[in-house]
């Protein structure tokens, strides 16, 4: 059985949800990363920002990068996967959410991560082409 943990890439960053989206750009540059979760104060992840929730939710609109948080852009709640979990069960998770990252968690500690270039790389085409046509289908 491959597992999220056989799959994820290993050594998750996150960003705080008061820093800046300026911090959040300069941090996913230098990871050369498209994505942070955000952890709240009190260390839960909270939610997830994405480079392009800098541009649409932030540059678009005109507001100060340096001035606008992690956590008022972020996608708000989070699902996480447990590093155990069965691949193809992760697999539906980020299909029922249509999500293209996912945080692999092991006791409630962040431990890894799993993107569409992760699955590319340990997965079978037919399997790829089922996790797209969920993730990016049109509501």
């Amino acid at each position: 059985m491959t597992t999220a943990r056989d799959v994820m890439n290993r050594g998750a960053q996150t960003i705080g949800a008061e820093d800046t989206l300026l911090d959040a750009a300069r941090h996913m540059k230098n990871l050369q990363i498209g994505s942070l979760p955000v952890r709240a104060a009190d260390g839960a992840l909270v939610g997830m920002v994405t480079d392009r929730d800098i541009v649409i939710r932030c540059v678009a609109d005109g507001a100060d990068a340096a001035a606008t948080t992690a956590g008022s852009v972020s996608s708000g709640g989070i699902v996480t996967v447990e590093a155990d979990m069965d691949i193809d069960q992760v697999l539906s998770l980020m299909r029922e959410h249509q999500v293209k990252r996912m945080p692999v968690v092991d006791g409630g500690e962040l431990i890894g991560m799993i993107s569409e270039s992760d699955l590319v790389a340990e997965l079978s085409s037919e399997r790829i082409a089922h996790f797209a046509s969920g993730v990016y289908k049109k509501d």
